[in-house]
């Protein structure tokens, strides 16, 4: 039984992550959600801009499933199953399609670690996040202590990698941890309806950015400008200025 389900609207596709009791996400959601990213990386023209919602009320993503860090920390996982979570993190961040993160909710431990990956993050005023793994003698293992600083800061994200402390939406935007504050009521209309500015742009454009932001910050500064050069003559003949 899957645990994703997939619609696609006016080239936005919306990705709703339901497992009960409580959206813990687990190694085969992973690689559903693995295959779902690779199949729209192939298909491009379907939609160019994705969605990441919680289908349970009040959770976007609770954290990773307890059974899966008990095996971890058991050493019982095949060296392949050890590279799930930085394998469909990583597609987050690669695909050419730009990743929204709409969270509703409580997105803590692995929740907030798969919101970091995404492209863009937005939260109903409701929402909570935490990296609570300090609190239990361990550190974030899908990506946190590399993605939180490099999105918010050193000295903010060391606060709240090792205090474990819980933070609402205002101060999560206020960090620069989410793009938006939307109303909880309608929260789910309010995310497509701001994804939906960026389905607006050229694909081509969209995808273009993304990689010279994502890519364009693991080299100095001179190579990411030369990356920067070569994507914008990529699209630039098939841009308004080459139609005028």
């Amino acid at each position: 039984m899957s645990n994703w389900t997939v619609e696609t609207r006016n080239k936005l596709a919306v990705l709703t992550f339901r497992r009960l009791p409580d959206n813990q996400m687990d190694l085969d959601s992973l690689d559903e959600l693995t295959d779902l990213l690779e199949n729209f990386a192939r298909r491009t023209d379907e939609a160019s801009v994705l969605l990441l919602r919680g289908g349970i009320d009040n959770i976007f993503i609770k954290h990773a499933d307890l059974e899966l860090l008990r095996r971890s920390a058991a050493g019982t996982l095949t060296p392949e199953q050890g590279q799930t979570w930085p394998r469909t993190l990583g597609l987050l961040e690669t695909i050419p399609q730009p990743v929204v993160a709409a969270i509703d909710g409580q997105a803590w431990g692995g929740g907030l670690e798969t919101a970091l990956a995404s492209t863009l993050r937005i939260a109903s005023a409701r929402s909570h996040f935490c990296q609570p793994e300090i609190r239990n003698g361990i550190i974030p293992g899908g990506g946190g202590t590399q993605r939180l600083p490099r999105l918010i800061g050193k000295g903010h994200a060391a606060n709240l990698i090792m205090t474990g402390r819980i933070i609402g939406a205002t101060e999560a935007h206020r960090l620069g941890l989410i793009n938006a504050v939307l109303p909880t009521e309608g929260f789910s209309q309010h995310a497509e309806d701001w994804a939906a500015q960026l389905v607006r742009n050229p694909a081509p454009a969209l995808f273009a950015a993304k990689r010279a932001i994502h890519d364009g910050l693991t080299l100095p500064l001179d190579e990411g400008l030369a990356l920067e050069r070569n994507l914008f003559r990529q699209v630039l003949p098939n841009s308004a200025f080459a139609n005028p």
